[in-house]
């Protein structure tokens, strides 16, 4: 039941559209955010298999965090992010699917969210 619940989910969100801003390629298949406001500017590789880089634009505050969520919503991961990049690295609990990263600013409201995948 929960396979197919998550199947429907990801198809869903898939052909629902996105949470973060339109992106465009850099390097092959590195999405760079096209807006000049947007805090985080790069995330990469995606998809991703052992881990993934967050590049923040410089005027980010350094009492930001960024928040991983599995696409059913458990907690992956939060990280302060207190350097221009960011690296995630994937344990035994990452399966292969989409993710949810949130970048929340110190009193939790969400600045900017997105999504990447992870194939292993």
């Amino acid at each position: 039941m929960s396979k197919i619940y998550t199947i429907l989910l990801s198809t869903t969100l898939l052909y629902t559209g996105s949470f973060s801003a339109a992106t465009a390629p850099a390097f092959g298949n590195m999405p760079v955010l096209e807006q000049s406001n947007n805090k985080v500017q790069r995330f990469y590789p995606n998809p991703a298999t052992q881990f993934i880089h967050f590049e923040f634009d410089p005027s980010v505050d350094k009492s930001y965090t960024l928040e991983i969520y599995s696409f059913i919503g458990r907690k992956m991961a939060v990280a302060a992010v207190n350097a221009p990049r960011t690296t995630i690295y994937f344990n035994d609990a990452y399966y292969r699917g989409l993710y949810i990263f949130q970048l929340r600013d110190r009193t939790g409201r969400i600045i900017e969210s997105g999504k990447f995948q992870v194939v292993r």
